[in-house]
């Protein structure tokens, strides 16, 4: 079973068992607007909490995308370097960024569940 968690930057983390995959949630997607590149961490980098991970850039600007949780760059979304916009039709799904091994699952605890997020974005309208 997995679960998805949420950053108050926007990240999403889905959880299945000691595997984590990383992407931008929906709104940040929307505030970023046409993507047009992204720059992803290596596979086998040390992550932690809050460090940058990712570099996202749009029409609009370029965004960091941070680690959510930390953990070790088990792989990354090869697709995304010949197709960045996947990252605007499926930001939640096929636009993932990055999967983690998990190196503090303690850390998921810190995060925003579904209905948290829903409520966090409302009060930034």
């Amino acid at each position: 079973m997995s679960e998805t968690r949420y950053t108050g930057d926007h990240e999403w983390v889905r959880v299945e068992g000691d595997s984590a995959t990383v992407g931008i949630t929906a709104y940040a997607q929307e505030q970023l607007g046409d993507v047009v590149f992204v720059e992803l961490p290596a596979v086998g980098a040390e992550l932690k909490k809050g460090a940058e991970a990712a570099t996202v850039e749009s029409v609009k600007a370029a965004s960091e995308v941070y680690a959510a949780v930390s953990g070790e760059v088990t792989a990354v979304n090869e697709a995304l370097a010949g197709e960045p916009a996947l990252v605007n039709s499926d930001p939640e799904g096929e636009g993932w960024f990055f999967k983690l091994k998990l190196g503090e699952a303690g850390e998921l605890g810190e995060l925003m569940d579904a209905a948290a997020y829903k409520d966090y974005c409302a009060g930034l309208e």
